[in-house]
């Protein structure tokens, strides 16, 4: 009478046991791949990190993806919108406030205006953060709000570096309206980015998130994309956004250096947009923002 003994196995037995024993533990594996929304990794990467099977990889983030998990896009896989405040995937919400508080004081003391902090959450900027003394009720805006990113100076500043199909994907053609100035068409929005880029991601709106109220924002980012966003708001008719809008850009890049030190190897400085520069003098503002002076200045 033949008997099987305790140690005998079929083919792909060992990889079987190896792996986690439910699909939720290889699930939670994959999320925890991520270290955060600015985090962008290949399908490789993911299988990587994991030590999964690529197959089973592709398997699980094609499910994470159809349910809004994990988003798809050309530069790989990130976590996406409902994803977001779950344990580990805060989008690093933490960080960025910690990192940004004592800028975004500075920003009001020195200014007056009511100032910002952001991040995109899909298509919608979302406040981390607001600070304006009694002006800020002047702006309808609440920490933990948010606003379609189109219409907001600090939401078109991250929506600019992203990818044009991430873009068209997160937000559609046809863009919602928040005033009659909104920007409503995907083919505007993208000259008004192209225009963004242009003036090394300053962004600026004059009621089209709120009627009456201007507002200037730029991009915390690396070469993965946009962080968050940080921004100064005030009356339309009485600020002057071009004036104050080198003060927002030296805070991103101190909030950059903050949250990034590695960045600031000298052979990595690229990653840092402009981390060359410690400041923009007045001329060197007005030339870019000449770039749209009819419109602006």
């Amino acid at each position: 009478m033949n008997s099987v003994g305790p140690n005998t196995s079929t083919p792909g037995a060992a990889e079987k046991k190896d792996l986690p024993p439910s699909m939720v533990e290889r699930m939670t594996l994959i999320l925890d791949a991520f270290d955060g929304r600015a985090s962008r990794l290949t399908l490789e990467e993911v299988a990587c990190r994991t030590e999964l099977p690529r197959s089973t990889v592709y398997r699980i983030l094609d499910q994470l993806v159809r349910l809004n998990w994990v988003d798809h896009a050309s530069f790989g896989y990130c976590l996406g919108r409902r994803s977001i405040g779950l344990g580990g995937g805060d989008n690093n919400h933490s960080q960025v406030r910690a990192a940004a508080a004592p800028l975004l004081h500075n920003l009001h003391v020195r200014t007056g205006m009511v100032v910002h902090l952001t991040v995109l959450d899909g298509g919608m900027s979302v406040y981390l953060d607001k600070l304006g003394g009694r002006g800020a009720t002047a702006i309808p805006t609440r920490v933990g709000g948010r606003v379609p990113a189109h219409t907001s100076a600090s939401g078109k500043a991250m929506l600019a570096w992203l990818d044009p199909e991430e873009v068209d994907r997160l937000l559609g053609e046809r863009l919602e309206r928040s005033t009659d100035t909104t920007i409503s068409d995907i083919t505007t929005l993208h000259s008004e980015l192209n225009r963004i880029r242009q003036r090394r991601g300053l962004a600026f709106e004059r009621g089209e998130s709120v009627r009456g109220i201007g507002c200037v924002g730029a991009a915390v980012r690396t070469v993965e994309g946009p962080v968050a966003g940080i921004s100064l708001s005030g009356d339309a008719g009485i600020v002057q956004l071009e004036r104050v809008a080198p003060l927002v850009v030296d805070a991103v890049r101190e909030v950059t250096k903050t949250m990034f030190p590695a960045l600031e190897n000298p052979r990595r400085r690229s990653l840092v947009p402009h981390a060359h520069e410690s400041s923009w003098s007045t001329e060197t503002l007005d030339q870019l923002l000449a770039v749209q002076s009819g419109h602006w200045l």
